[in-house]
């Protein structure tokens, strides 16, 4: 079996402007910036023959690939592929203090230390779980072989992980913004990254 992922992030919301912290908690809308990056990854790939979308759970994704669903093209929703709740700091501007508990955080992870989390979040090895079940779901359909996948930044630096055989700890290894793309191709074997933190289509009028 071969299948060709488009894996996405959703496009830019208010709270991503602001610096706010997101998460699996918070289901913001798109900002008009990130209608505008919607359009414009519409514009660039409505011609690749997609046989289906997956979507988190949270609005952001749907509405970055609304345009390719107006067109009719079938999506299924799986939470597996929400983003990673950052649980107590969720909804918080940036503070001096919330900073230093995201940098501890990442050290953290970047040590290997993949089960920890913040209060009333997820660990790095809790949404592999999920998202191991969501691979499942779109891998089991041998004849959808070009499929599109939006999800969120954090969450979408762990598939990654997941899909090239890395450590988790190699998470920010694969850089993002907002709806910037990563193009991944299965050979029945093996995934391998084809296209790597593409934006071209962001630059476009």
């Amino acid at each position: 079996m071969q299948k060709t992922l488009y894996i996405v992030r959703h496009g830019q919301t208010e709270y991503n402007k602001l610096g706010i912290i997101q998460g699996r908690g918070v289901d913001t809308d798109l900002n008009d910036e990130g209608r505008k990056q919607a359009q414009q990854f519409y514009a660039a790939y409505k011609d690749v023959p997609f046989d289906k979308a997956y979507i988190s759970a949270l609005k952001r994704t749907m509405q970055s690939i609304q345009p390719f669903l107006d067109g009719g093209l079938p999506f299924e929703k799986l939470s597996g592929l929400d983003e990673l709740a950052w649980g107590i700091h969720e909804g918080q501007l940036p503070t001096p203090e919330n900073k230093a508990a995201f940098l501890q955080i990442m050290r953290d992870w970047l040590d290997g230390n993949l089960d920890s989390k913040f209060e009333g979040g997820e660990s790095p090895n809790e949404v592999e779980i999920r998202q191991r079940e969501a691979l499942k779901v779109i891998m089991s359909h041998p004849e959808e072989k070009t499929v599109l996948v939006c999800m969120h930044g954090r969450a979408m630096r762990l598939l990654l992980c997941i899909l090239t055989g890395k450590p988790l700890s190699e998470m920010d290894n694969f850089p993002h913004q907002n709806l910037v793309l990563y193009k991944v191709v299965y050979d029945g074997q093996q995934f391998a990254i084809v296209d790597f933190n593409n934006a071209e289509h962001l630059k476009q009028s």
